[in-house]
């Protein structure tokens, strides 16, 4: 599950990382009366007003209706109220977005901390994500801050340091050295950049994160290390162990059809294809994908209906399929071994009956238990449903119905 900048952030300065202050806002009043507040708190006289969406890049995404990009700095209390109106409400469009865009509910009003000092600021990049190749956590460090981590690995993949932790051992005095080190610091910005990256691996492991990214991590003029921004991914498969951290779920920025699909149980992700798939497990259901395209189709989505599929699955399956426009056929994929293929059968044609008029034609394929009673209620039912028993068969049907 992702998670907001500004939620990042508050999670982070919980387990003591040091961070850029500031305060979310939903209308240009209220960003305004963020900055008056955060000027009291900190004597900032700049801020930064940043848009607040699921994806990266916003400060060289452009808002399509006032050609404001997502991050932009105000130099006065005024200026927040002018350049947060230009965010708010719009969409703005970021490589990571595709040319669609995203809505800007909020703004994250934010201190300046590129401020003057005794020395320049400078940018780093640290991340901690789960090395699945060795089953252990891994930071990942860069004096390369501000830029695309996958541009640094293809061009100077020297510049990028790897420090892999022992999880029954958690991470060592010697191996926060050992990046703060070879991130070239010296001094007192030595020093917080150790107790940084401490918090911070306490911070991923207490909350069952499955990425912390920072970056930038700033090294200020007065030798201080924060947190500028802060993109984190929480394990969905924990967050029964983190109730307050499940609480921080934003539903508007995820696909609608995703969520409704995960209020019936259902496992969705939509697609760009054009034949709809229902499926009963994870494994067959990339089968199938592979042989929709094999057959000449492309898949519009992942549906795995789970081990339990009936009538009322199948009919939420349906709904979500036909909301896509694209979908010109739908493939149901179902192998009996929990459930038996005839009453998968019977659920088919239960659902296809309350949804009503289907205007694409389904294909639909049973192997398993009782496969062959499943092929006759579906043959016996007078609907347009086509019937496989294999994925040959079921290949050619998409074939046909496509052409």
């Amino acid at each position: 599950m992702n998670i907001h900048e500004y939620q990042a952030k508050d999670l982070l300065k919980k387990y003591g990382v040091a961070i850029q202050l500031g305060i979310v806002a939903d209308t240009p009043d209220r960003a305004v009366a963020a900055a008056k507040e955060l000027q009291a708190e900190t004597g900032t006289k700049w801020f930064v007003v940043k848009a607040q969406i699921h994806a990266g890049g916003r400060g060289k995404g452009t808002v399509k209706e006032t050609g404001s990009k997502g991050v932009v700095l105000a130099k006065s209390v005024d200026e927040v109220f002018e350049k947060s109106k230009a965010i708010l409400g719009g969409t703005l469009v970021t490589h990571q977005t595709g040319p669609a865009g995203k809505k800007v509910n909020k703004v994250l009003i934010a201190q300046d901390v590129y401020y003057p000092g005794e020395s320049e600021p400078k940018e780093y990049y640290i991340s901690i994500l789960l090395d699945r190749s060795k089953s252990k956590p891994v930071i990942m460090a860069s004096t390369e801050g501000g830029m695309n981590i996958e541009d640094v690995a293809a061009v100077t993949p020297e510049k990028i340091i790897k420090e892999w932790v022992e999880p029954g051992i958690g991470i060592q005095p010697f191996q926060a050295r050992k990046i703060a080190f070879a991130l070239g610091l010296e001094g007192n910005a030595f020093k917080e950049m150790i107790k940084f990256i401490n918090a911070l691996y306490t911070a991923y492991m207490s909350s069952d994160a499955s990425m912390f990214e920072i970056n930038p991590v700033l090294k200020t003029s007065d030798n201080k290390i924060i947190a500028v921004d802060g993109k984190v991914n929480l394990d969905d498969n924990a967050l029964y162990r983190h109730k307050d951290l499940a609480e921080l779920r934003d539903v508007t920025e995820e696909d609608p059809l995703e969520v409704e699909a995960g209020k019936s149980g259902l496992n969705y992700v939509k697609l760009d294809g054009n034949v709809g798939c229902m499926v009963n497990g994870a494994g067959l259901a990339m089968a199938t994908m592979d042989i929709i395209k094999i057959s000449g189709g492309e898949p519009a989505n992942f549906l795995d209906v789970g081990g339990g599929a009936n009538a009322e699955t199948v009919e939420a399956g349906f709904r979500i399929i036909l909301k896509d426009p694209n979908v010109k056929a739908i493939l149901i994929n179902i192998f009996g071994g929990i459930v038996r293929c005839d009453r998968v059968a019977s659920g088919v044609v239960e659902a296809y009956k309350k949804v009503g008029n289907i205007p694409v034609p389904i294909i639909v394929r049973l192997q398993g238990t009782n496969a062959e009673e499943g092929a006759k209620i579906i043959q016996q039912s007078g609907l347009k449903v086509f019937s496989a028993i294999l994925l040959k068969d079921a290949a050619q049907k998409i074939k046909e119905v496509l052409a």
